[in-house]
């Protein structure tokens, strides 16, 4: 953190403006690895830090990367995709989340807003990607209630829950099959409603995209779609919205 310092100094001499250290921090450098360039100013760019992808990476260099971030001042590293044998091979110290395959290197953090988020899915073979995304949304400092097997074979289970479907602030809605729950869930809820498509199901499934079509495809204003099996990004831009305009503890 030398040359932030650096700019800080710069800054209280006169020498520099508080706009030009602001982009100047914006820009700065990221850490040359080799194998990889860890962003260690991604939280100051875009509010929320680097995330690892760690399904194509060795456990050697996860724990290098982690240990970059680690040591420029990111207080925690979610690490994603990381299957629990490697996990067991990372080095740098980390806390494992089995059902969501994620690992996290650092400080666990708590909710800094009163927002709440829930996940929701459609069968119990979805849960998978649920944790995934309900596990990114509470590293990133939201509250998450979990609702799950509420799908639409038996939509009375659904709407037992149609009281804290009302009092989110953001929805997940994880579905295979044709994937209709997020539709059910756009026409009762007054807020976002992110939907999610999964590979589970049978063969005209095709994998996820049968539910993929069908959630894009949604006559419910306020459904927005990220890709199959995409937990994570579900609960990282679920997060963005909940900290949209919330009370900060």
């Amino acid at each position: 953190m030398d040359d932030v310092r650096k700019i800080l100094e710069k800054v209280a001499k006169g020498e520099m403006s508080p706009e030009e250290a602001e982009l100047s921090l914006k820009i700065k450098p990221f850490e040359d690895l080799g194998y990889a360039k860890p962003d260690t100013h991604r939280a100051l760019r875009q509010g929320t830090a680097e995330v690892i992808y760690g399904e194509s990476k060795t456990a050697e260099q996860i724990s290098g990367i982690a240990a970059g971030l680690l040591k420029a001042g990111q207080e925690t590293v979610i690490i994603t995709r990381l299957s629990e044998e490697k996990s067991l091979a990372v080095t740098t110290p980390l806390t494992y989340y089995k059902e969501a395959r994620i690992g996290v290197c650092g400080k666990i953090p708590s909710p800094d807003t009163d927002g709440k988020i829930i996940v929701a899915t459609a069968g119990t073979s979805d849960i998978p990607v649920a944790e995934e995304a309900a596990v990114t949304a509470e590293l990133l400092c939201n509250n998450v209630t979990r609702i799950y097997d509420v799908g639409v074979a038996g939509i009375h289970r659904l709407l037992a829950h149609s009281g804290e479907i009302m009092t989110a602030k953001v929805i997940i809605a994880i579905a295979g099959m044709e994937g209709a729950l997020a539709s059910v869930i756009g026409g009762l809820a007054d807020c976002p409603v992110i939907a999610v498509p999964t590979s589970v199901g049978y063969g005209a499934s095709f994998e996820g995209i049968t539910a993929l079509l069908s959630m894009l495809n949604s006559c419910a204003s306020g459904v927005s779609v990220v890709n199959i099996d995409n937990g994570f990004g579900a609960g990282y831009l679920a997060s963005m919205i909940n900290h949209i305009g919330g009370t900060s503890k």
